[in-house]
């Protein structure tokens, strides 16, 4: 009777804390999908198409810069979950000076100057065509000054989550998000007076969005009554053990999203050359996959905040129980996920584009995708919790190794040597997905992670 009554507490602390993430990440997703799809029923059919495949080439490089940011942020939201646990909340806000200093001096600062100075060459190199260029250039260079309050964002949204408190996050980005379609309708289409500014008029709202986002979470964290807050009065004071603890984390986690968005940039080349019609829709899949990694990436968080709360009050094998519970969860919601994708394929993409072939080709591509969740629903979750133990070197070998290496080379193969068209890069994805899984699970079952120390 215990042993239930634990089972149902464990279940619903992990339901408690992933919750509102699910519902964010869900949302924002669903919002992203909807920005799509207003841009996908621009008039001009070459517009839209040159507009969406401009997202794409953004996104990666917008992808690069917050992979790196979040890299330290791993190490931010592993050392303040282990804090929390061991009763030791007056170290949190120095790791918050600490790692906004980072983000934004070494990373953000020198992306937001390289992009805005070489903005066309940086869109060639992954592959974009002359009509991308022409409608996305714009759209580059405001999202790229946006990136400077997104990865501030990023970074209080990291601290806040490693906490336990997953509802602030949930809360800001539903208002921010519900503005930022509003914004895209008006600005994307010309409404209520407003220039029709199209793909560039996404990017405004986009990036407006996410300054007021910083302002909210501003003002949440000069107050007084939260357990994340600042006070401008206490100087900045460096602390060894928090640098140590933020390079020792971060470096592998950095590590590893440089391979992984390598990877994902020799790939995307590797696609880009079926064309831009092909390009626009494999981003317009993308767009809906992003909606089956929702159960992962909420669980995979809700598993790192509660492993490193559990290893810093020294209960290890309740930070196992949190990744197991975490993974069952995760899994039902992902497979569901999966047989809508499955069975709806056709009617999810003709909300994207009136196109025939392109809706044939995308339902073909989600029935791949629904066969993945259940690998990548689990690898994204146990590798959070790895990340919220500290363990960041096993998710670096894995990442390098499925994506930068499998995902690649089988990608090259299917599309250039087989001729497979688009749906061999999908096809390169599912093995990419099934390996890391295989790798990801191997390192949790030997419960190495479970000793890593954190200062």
């Amino acid at each position: 009777m215990e042993e239930v009554c634990n089972k149902k507490t464990t279940r619903d602390i992990v339901l408690k804390t992933a919750g509102p993430v699910l519902i964010e990440v869900f949302l924002g997703t669903l919002f992203g999908m909807v920005d799509m799809m207003m841009l996908g029923r621009i008039a001009e059919p070459g517009e839209a198409a040159a507009s969406i495949a401009a997202v794409g080439i953004t996104n990666q490089v917008v992808f690069i810069a917050l992979s790196l940011v979040q890299s330290l942020n791993v190490g931010a939201t592993a050392m303040v979950a282990r804090y929390v646990g061991a009763k030791k909340e007056g170290r949190i806000e120095n790791v918050v000076r600490h790692v906004i200093l980072l983000t934004q001096v070494l990373l953000v600062l020198p992306i937001f100057i390289f992009g805005l100075v070489y903005t066309d060459q940086i869109m060639k190199i992954i592959g974009a065509h002359q009509d991308t260029l022409m409608y996305g250039r714009n759209y580059f260079k405001v999202i790229i000054i946006g990136l400077i309050f997104q990865a501030f964002n990023f970074s209080i949204y990291a601290v806040l989550r490693g906490a336990g408190d997953t509802k602030t996050p949930m809360n800001i980005n539903l208002k921010v998000n519900t503005l930022n379609v509003v914004g895209n309708a008006v600005l994307i289409y010309g409404l209520f007076g407003f220039p029709r500014l199209g793909v560039t008029g996404a990017g405004i709202s986009t990036s407006f969005s996410q300054m007021i986002a910083t302002l909210m979470l501003l003002r949440h964290i000069f107050k007084k009554n939260t357990i994340i807050k600042i006070n401008l009065k206490n100087r900045f004071k460096f602390n060894r053990d928090i640098m140590y603890n933020l390079v020792k984390i971060g470096i592998p986690a950095s590590l590893e999203q440089i391979a992984f968005r390598a990877g994902i940039l020799v790939f995307v080349r590797i696609v880009s050359s079926l064309g831009t019609v092909a390009y626009a829709t494999h981003q317009i899949c993308l767009n809906i996959s992003g909606l089956s990694f929702t159960p992962g990436q909420a669980f995979g968080i809700a598993a790192s905040s509660l492993t490193g709360r559990s290893l810093g009050a020294d209960d290890p094998d309740k930070a196992e129980e949190y990744i197991r519970t975490s993974g069952k969860i995760g899994a039902i919601i992902a497979t569901t996920v999966g047989v809508i994708f499955f069975f709806f394929g056709s009617f999810i993409a003709s909300l994207y584009t009136k196109d025939p072939n392109v809706i044939e080709e995308a339902a073909k591509i989600l029935k791949v995708i629904a066969i993945i969740q259940p690998f990548q629903s689990s690898q994204l979750i146990i590798a959070g919790g790895l990340r919220g133990a500290g363990d960041t070197v096993w998710t670096l070998v894995a990442i390098f190794f499925s994506v930068l290496i499998v995902r690649v080379i089988l990608a090259y193969l299917f599309i250039i040597k087989l001729e497979l068209g688009l749906i061999g890069a999908w096809y390169a994805m599912f093995c990419d997905q099934v390996v890391r899984w295989g790798l990801i699970r191997y390192r949790f079952k030997t419960d190495k992670w479970k000793y890593i120390s954190i200062r």
